[in-house]
């Protein structure tokens, strides 16, 4: 099934033309639940990996015996899955919950020291022809990622992310048992099997990198009803409410039953979920320059890993395909990844992109 972004609320290029120099586009890539093949874009499927190709290891000296086993975080995201949709409302079992209360964190692989390697995760695997906004090093057309799910790498303490770009028509005999870890350092560091429906969309820059004055032409447009409210009355009740209390709170009732309001960070600029290319957003810190640390390039964000595919603010841009389904995770956070406070993004250089990347988090 594809998936749909709907046409946004308003128009933001014919409110505000100046936003037609900080456009941009994205591919959204929808992760759903499923079973995706070697030759699919998709993340954490099958890789098409090169046989005879050692798969990458992290060999980064820390605590990589303590933790959830892998086959634990998987076993307890299938009993609860099963559980909710069996009965959202009874839970699991009792017999599920026997077994849940056994899936706790440990040291589960005691023999397994510090400075030994571990596999690393597979993680996504996207495709150039399935994603538009793609762009790697010439004459590759496959982009790999794996990643150490402990969060305890730099000066940062978090996962350490791989890259790999290849020419999937140099790819003869696949790779058929990926290697895994036997630990994992948080099971949010584990994503879900995910079939991929690429959707190209527009993008408008984040509003604390716009221009002062298209800024300020944004905020009046946003506040402009609500201030015309209050300006209307001051602090005065108006006819027919004793107290300017109970007109606000009539208001503020009134308000709750008009259609969703817009807003520019909600509705009109960053697409919310996973996705390739478009802007970053910055709306838990400041904005950071992303610098390549080799030729010094501004690094736009490549891949974005977002906890959710979006939340209260961004309901706008649910697919019409998922608009009339019933609460269900598989569809709002297919993935079950959460890194940082829920988002992280992979930068590359534009110019290189071979030149090693960086992470952002929000």
């Amino acid at each position: 099934m594809t998936r749909t972004t709907p046409p946004r609320p308003v128009d933001a290029e014919d409110l505000f033309p100046a936003l037609a120099h900080h456009r941009r586009t994205s591919t959204r890539l929808h992760p759903r639940q499923g079973t995706p093949k070697a030759e699919d874009s998709s993340v954490a499927g099958p890789f098409l990996w090169p046989a005879d190709e050692p798969w990458p290891v992290c060999t980064a000296v820390h605590p990589k015996g303590r933790g959830h086993r892998l086959s634990d975080v998987r076993l307890q995201r299938r009993i609860l899955d099963e559980a909710w949709h069996r009965d959202p409302r009874s839970g699991p079992t009792d017999a599920e919950r026997g077994v849940l209360d056994t899936l706790r964190p440990g040291p589960h692989a005691p023999r397994i020291a510090d400075a030994d390697p571990i596999p690393l995760l597979a993680v996504a695997q996207l495709f150039v022809r399935d994603v538009p906004d793609l762009i790697g090093p010439d004459g590759c057309d496959l982009l790999q990622v794996l990643w150490c799910p402990f969060e305890v790498h730099g000066p940062d303490r978090t996962i350490d992310v791989v890259l790999r770009w290849r020419r999937s028509q140099d790819v003869d005999e696949v790779l058929s048992v990926i290697p895994e870890p036997v630990v994992v350092g948080r099971a949010e560091c584990v994503p879900n099997p995910c079939v991929l429906h690429p959707e190209q969309v527009v993008e408008h820059e984040y509003e604390g990198l716009l221009d002062e004055d298209l800024q300020e032409a944004i905020e009046a447009w946003e506040v402009g009803d609500d201030e015309e409210d209050d300006d209307a009355f001051g602090s005065s009740a108006p006819s027919g409410f004793d107290t300017y209390e109970e007109y606000e709170a009539a208001l503020a009732a009134a308000r709750a039953d008009e259609e969703d309001e817009v807003t520019y960070r909600g509705d009109l600029s960053i697409a919310p979920g996973w996705k390739v290319g478009g802007f970053a957003s910055w709306h838990l810190t400041d904005p950071a320059h992303i610098a390549c640390g080799v030729c010094a390039a501004p690094m736009p964000a490549l891949l974005t890993v977002a906890a959710g595919e979006w939340d209260g603010a961004s309901e706008s841009w649910i697919p019409l395909e998922d608009r009339n389904s019933p609460p269900d995770s598989r569809i709002g956070d297919p993935t079950g990844v959460h890194l940082g406070r829920g988002l992280m993004r992979v930068h590359t250089c534009p110019t290189t992109p071979a030149h090693p990347h960086r992470l952002s988090f929000q």
